[in-house]
């Protein structure tokens, strides 16, 4: 690997943004982040996970510099640009959420579109090396043959949320072809772990079984999720930091393959590629948390999708490497950090 000039993060205080500025920081890169700390949930958990990185900067002393805002606000970010002249961009910065996205349609069509051409206005007019931005597993919407793999056409999204990721790969692709710069879509499947998320099925449910409220189980528990862990993640992107899209040289227009391009734009699954059920979730929850729970059934929501699962053969013959975290050490390493910090966060 060889060393690259700033990284610059959007979504820096989210959970897979902190968990990359933390492995980038410790391979001695200078890292800029940007957030907007929304408070779409627990905001004291966002400057939790800062007050870790500006621990981690000075105990290794690597330079890590981070600013509150959008990216949605063009002038903003471009005085950012300006300064620190990145030459890696890693967009994570996003409105998260496929249920929000139903209920609150503007903030995904502000953040993840208006704020997605931001950044890639951005990157042309500063010349960006590689440009990296999370799309989602939600882009496979209604398609039912498993396990999804990025030569799946994603045309049918359920929410608008998947809508505008599948958005950002189009937008990607575009300035790929039009500017030149290395674009790499990462399709994120249900990742889970440490310092994650509140809205996010884990964490809704180790608060809901410890405090002796029922939790949720959506289409009465007959549900398939590809868990992701948070230290598979982070790894996958941090190597693709390193190598950036290039064209497929044999690439043919008559029969287009959808996760490659005459552009340099590459697109990939990052998942465990081992699909649980939602109940064995929920056991191996409880065994770790040492406590049972109660369990309200329902029907499927709005914008779900009954099953995921990845295909993930692309990303580990790109950068030779494969999530593969066992679920079991996955969630009892989520239980114990919840068990830790439940009452100092929450």
């Amino acid at each position: 690997m060889v060393k690259n000039g700033p990284f610059l993060v959007t979504g820096a205080a989210g959970f897979i943004g902190a968990a990359l500025v933390s492995k980038l920081l410790k391979k001695g890169e200078d890292v800029i982040g940007i957030d907007n700390l929304n408070d779409y949930y627990n905001i004291n958990l966002k400057k939790y996970r800062l007050k870790n990185l500006s621990n981690l900067s000075q105990d290794i002393s690597n330079s890590w510099s981070f600013y509150e805002g959008g990216i949605d606000d063009f002038e903003y970010l471009n005085k950012l640009f300006k300064i620190y002249k990145p030459e890696v961009v890693i967009n994570l910065a996003a409105q998260a959420g496929v249920r929000y996205s139903i209920e609150k349609p503007q903030k995904y069509i502000q953040s993840n579109l208006v704020g997605f051409g931001n950044i890639l206005e951005l990157s042309r007019i500063y010349e960006i090396k590689n440009l990296i931005y999370a799309s989602s597993s939600s882009v496979y919407g209604g398609n039912k043959k498993l396990p999804f793999s990025e030569l799946d056409q994603v045309n049918h999204p359920i929410s608008l949320y998947a809508a505008t990721k599948k958005s950002n790969e189009l937008m990607a692709h575009s300035y790929s072809h039009l500017f030149k710069i290395p674009v790499t879509g990462l399709r994120f499947f249900t990742v889970y772990g440490p310092w994650g998320r509140p809205d996010m099925a884990p964490m809704l449910f180790a608060d809901a079984i410890l405090s002796d409220k029922p939790i949720n189980i959506f289409n009465n528990g007959n549900m398939m999720r590809d868990f992701t862990f948070i230290d598979d993640i982070s790894e996958a992107i941090f190597r693709c930091c390193y190598k950036p899209a290039t064209t497929n040289k044999n690439f043919d227009q008559f029969a287009p393959d959808p996760a490659t391009s005459f552009a340099p734009s590459k697109i990939f699954n990052i998942g465990n590629g081992r699909p649980v059920n939602l109940m064995h979730f929920i056991e191996l929850l409880e065994n770790s948390l040492g406590k049972k729970a109660i369990k309200n059934f329902r029907s499927m929501q709005p914008g779900d999708v009954k099953e995921t699962s990845s295909d993930t053969s692309m990303l580990e013959s790109w950068i030779n490497f494969k999530p593969s975290t066992p679920i079991e050490v996955g969630v009892d390493a989520f239980a114990q950090w919840y068990l830790k910090y439940q009452k100092e966060l929450f």
